[in-house]
């Protein structure tokens, strides 16, 4: 009850923070954030609760992006008909690649998945009705009352996906799925002889993920106005949602969401400050000063501190 309070006031708090005279550019990389918070935490329920490291989340969320643009193009579709199905051409390829690849195990799996990115982008890149190597330039509809711009309803609309993201990975986590993938990543023969069906559940969470992340995708041509293969399948996609579960902790769902507001909000203020080209370079020493100092991440250092005092 507490949890859904909580998150009732967080959206409240978005829609309040779009509908006042704050500076647009808060919008601008508030909407980012937000997007790593769906992100990080789609990733946590195959990659952190399961223990399969997916390096492809660039596929899902740059086959979302195409698919708003696709219906967009095609059928004038709504922001909210393209995330829907978004979400649905995510979990089709989850579940595809969960059937291909989930059999494979440890660095084999994640190879897998970044083979996936590839083949998605270099099939984008020869798709000339989504324009091809190189991209598309897209008009924004209308934008809905009250919002007084795009990128402000846009912020509304991730602050959605990010709660509806989390609540999913609250739910995976505290039931039998969450206890069945935990069991796979400590030892799926063990699990197995146990009786947890882990192909099902691998399944489940490969598509529950897909989903996901296809989700995100969706908005992100309309917030750029822009659309092209080598951005929207960029491997800094999956560095950054794994990273930022690592930082915030993968064993619970919290992790995520820490992970992704502390380590994107630093990047939006180094792209500002610094250069953009810096990012990647603050994704690389953070994730290595955790993964020595802290490997269970934030919520496992506060953990630490807790059961010492």
């Amino acid at each position: 009850m507490k949890y859904w309070i909580g998150a009732g006031a967080l959206f409240i708090a978005a829609v309040a923070a779009a509908l006042s005279p704050v500076n647009e550019y808060f919008f601008y990389a508030g909407y980012v954030v937000l997007t790593f918070v769906v992100l990080s935490t789609a990733w946590n329920i195959l990659g952190g609760y399961a223990g399969y490291v997916n390096f492809g989340t660039g596929a899902f969320f740059g086959l979302g992006s195409y698919s708003a643009v696709v219906l967009f193009k095609a059928l004038g579709a709504p922001l909210a008909v393209q995330i829907v199905a978004a979400a649905a051409v995510g979990a089709a390829l989850g579940f595809g690649v969960g059937m291909l690849t989930l059999r494979l195990r440890g660095i084999f799996f994640a190879i897998a998945t970044v083979a996936i990115l590839f083949i998605m982008e270099t099939l984008m890149m020869n798709w000339r009705y989504v324009g091809g190597a190189t991209g598309l330039q897209l008009l924004r509809p209308e934008v809905l009352a009250p919002f007084g711009s795009y990128t402000r309803m846009l912020f509304v609309v991730m602050a959605l996906l990010a709660v509806l993201a989390v609540s999913v990975a609250r739910w995976v986590q505290v039931s039998w799925i969450g206890r069945g993938l935990r069991a796979i990543r400590d030892s799926e023969e063990a699990a197995e002889s146990a009786g947890v069906p882990t192909l099902r559940l691998k399944l489940f969470a490969c598509t529950v993920s897909g989903a996901l992340m296809g989700a995100a995708g969706a908005p992100m041509p309309m917030y750029l106005s822009f659309i092209e293969p080598a951005s929207s399948f960029s491997l800094n996609w999956g560095v950054s949602a794994l990273a930022m579960p690592m930082i915030g902790g993968t064993a619970h769902w919290i992790g995520p969401v820490i992970g992704a507001l502390l380590l994107g909000s630093i990047q939006q203020i180094v792209t500002v400050t610094i250069s953009n080209e810096i990012n990647v370079l603050v994704v690389g020493v953070l994730l290595v000063l955790f993964v020595v100092l802290a490997p269970d991440g934030i919520v496992g250092l506060f953990k630490k501190v807790l059961g010492r005092k």
